[in-house]
């Protein structure tokens, strides 16, 4: 590609992203946000369903939830979580509504995992 398809960019720029674990089709994770270990109680609401659960990581773009149902991947979800002051390092509480979809999925002995974007959100007035 010659530098002029390379608009906003110098030769010695770069864009890097943190890799993840290959997943089980043999695919690389790539990852673009950083994601924060919390375990907080959830439901997610798909329309049709309620799952209830709790998170396991959360990020900017998307969580990892652990649920009592399993889901399956493409549905639309909305969920509210309540980020602890203590984590935020505010005087309160934050409740955060989201919007977003599954896209992956995974069953293993009692536990069903799934992760799901954040394609919107809003935080909830006091």
């Amino acid at each position: 590609m010659s530098q002029a398809g390379m608009v906003g960019f110098s030769s010695s720029e770069s864009i890097h992203f943190s890799s993840g674990p290959v997943t089980a089709t043999g695919r690389q994770e790539v990852r673009c946000a950083v994601r924060f270990p919390l375990a907080l109680p959830v439901v997610l609401s798909t329309g049709e369903k309620d799952a209830a659960g709790e998170t396991r990581n959360v990020s900017a773009s998307g969580v990892l939830f652990a649920l009592d149902k399993a889901l399956k991947a493409g549905l639309d979800v909305r969920f509210s979580i309540r980020m602890p002051r203590e984590t935020l390092g505010s005087t309160q509480d934050v409740v955060v509504h989201c919007k977003g979809r599954v896209v992956r999925c995974s069953s293993s002995h009692d536990e069903n995992l799934a992760a799901a974007t954040i394609d919107e959100y809003r935080f909830a007035e006091h």
